[in-house]
């Protein structure tokens, strides 16, 4: 299990505070809130890119120790992001961006798994439509067979077809693998229909 426990979290002050959820093995749970409620910190929390003031994480019971450059079980989890154009290297082919984790290597399989044609991989960001890009930071996300796999806010550029598309995706790869997902949305019907359960966080207290 992928585990926070009284998480909280933010910059200079506090987004979140005393957040605790799971993330099981095969299935996902949702996370809900209003903007500004601390969603987007949770995952960068859980996804050891962003270290708490307070709480702990754990992965499969072993408790995180080094978050960031000092995170040694990142590979364990992979992670998609809101905006797939702040994620690639605007200088990088898709083909580039999807190998990235696996430091050079053969990407037609993961490329297949996406439903990304041979044509789109030596194209940059610029020359692909939002979508084209997204299936393509979901491969890199998918490249080390990651254990547990957040998605934040994934969806919010896409058209329900596309969105439909990658849930099916990370459906088909929880059924192979047994990975865990924790899916990060502001819209309650795609939870309702792809979660198994959902934790919500309130919105921020006025200051």
């Amino acid at each position: 299990m992928l585990t926070g426990t009284g998480i909280t979290a933010g910059y200079r002050d506090p987004v979140v505070t005393d957040v605790s959820l799971t993330v099981q093995p095969g299935r996902t749970t949702g996370l809900a809130g209003p903007s500004g409620s601390g969603k987007s910190t949770v995952a960068r929390v859980l996804a050891l890119l962003h270290k708490p003031f307070s709480g702990t994480v754990e992965i499969d019971g072993e408790t995180v120790t080094g978050f960031r450059f000092k995170a040694t079980q990142r590979t364990k989890i992979g992670v998609l992001f809101q905006q797939p154009r702040l994620s690639v290297d605007p200088r990088f082919t898709l083909r580039q961006a999807i190998a990235e984790p696996l430091r050079g290597g053969d990407v037609t399989e993961l490329a297949d798994l996406v439903m990304l044609t041979g044509d789109l991989l030596d194209r940059r960001p610029h020359e692909v439509s939002d979508g084209q890009l997204q299936r393509a930071c979901l491969a890199r996300a998918l490249a080390l067979k990651p254990r547990y796999l957040i998605c934040d806010e994934m969806t919010t550029m896409l058209d329900a077809s596309t969105t439909a598309a990658l849930v099916g995706v990370i459906r088909a790869y929880q059924r192979e693998s047994g990975a865990g997902v924790l899916a990060i949305s502001h819209d309650a019907t795609l939870l309702a229909r792809w979660a198994d359960e959902t934790v919500r966080l309130s919105a921020p207290l006025p200051r």
